[in-house]
């Protein structure tokens, strides 16, 4: 199963938009598709948001619509952004495509939900810890290539966890992730105590699913749940697997993984618990 890619933020918003606009002006598709000089194959695609529209398409678009003035121009900026690049595609060779468009979400969330059974998650980790977690791989990256790979992490950390305003960040973690040595004592130790002053923070708070509390609903798993400031930018869920991800996008499937984290919290150990039980397990590294 080949990688899902997710629209960014601004696509998804210019779809909902150019949809809506064609609605209430009692327009087909095949009829916009007719006066915009394309197929109705692609009025559907962008308005699903699967393939970024050309702003020249956009600007006839909206003179079929009679949009003008400010609203005109909100439209066509957000038409002109959502073909941005972001950084990360000046690094790209050294992120996989399949995480390229997260990286891109990840920039606009303002709302972070994550479980994580087996590591601690990326925007928390040390560089020691990344680099281990990157040198067991089966097939080893070159040295040059794990450096920048490393870059990228540490970039991507400063770009969300520093912003002026930083996104509110949630993450359950199974006991496991702070039991399990990674890296040597000095990596682990320092792992451990970057999460316990993460933890203090008022935008992070972490919990531990303890093994005593036995079965729980997410053992099949990690995942993230994102979050945007704007009604028109529904939640999305990102599952990552070996080599790819995938994106639940459809609102029943964004409420069951919500529901999901919510149980979790409420079997997980409070954050002042977790901070005990993470400090007990420095000192026992």
């Amino acid at each position: 199963m080949g990688a899902q890619r997710s629209p960014s933020v601004r696509r998804r918003r210019l779809a909902a938009e150019l949809q809506r606009l064609r609605k209430e002006s009692g327009l087909t598709r095949d009829q916009v598709a007719e006066h915009a000089g394309c197929s109705p194959v692609t009025v559907t695609r962008i308005e699903s948001a699967a393939s970024a529209a050309t702003v020249g398409l956009v600007a006839m678009m909206l003179d079929l619509y009679s949009v003008t003035d400010e609203r005109r121009e909100a439209l066509m900026q957000l038409a002109r952004d959502a073909r941005k690049r972001g950084w990360w595609f000046k690094v790209s060779e050294a992120i996989p495509e399949w995480v390229q468009s997260y990286v891109g979400l990840e920039e606009e969330a303002t709302n972070f939900q994550e479980y994580q059974s087996e590591f601690v998650p990326g925007l928390l980790q040390t560089e020691g810890y990344a680099r281990a977690v990157m040198r067991s791989a089966p097939i080893l990256p070159t040295e040059e290539e794990l450096e920048r790979r490393l870059s990228v992490r540490m970039q991507r950390q400063e770009r969300v966890l520093e912003r002026t305003d930083p996104p509110k960040m949630w993450f359950i973690l199974n006991e496991a992730v702070i039991r399990r040595p990674v890296g040597g004592v000095e990596t682990m130790r320092g792992q451990l105590q970057r999460l316990v002053r993460l933890s203090k923070t008022n935008h992070v708070t972490i919990q531990i699913m303890p093994f005593a509390a036995g079965v729980h609903p997410a053992m099949d798993g990690g995942f993230t749940i994102l979050g945007f400031p704007k009604p028109s930018d529904p939640d999305s869920v990102y599952v990552e697997y070996w080599q790819g991800s995938v994106y639940l996008e459809n609102r029943s499937e964004v409420e069951a993984y919500i529901l999901l984290f919510n149980h979790l919290r409420a079997q997980a150990l409070g954050p002042d618990q977790t901070r005990d039980m993470i400090t007990q397990a420095m000192q026992e590294t």
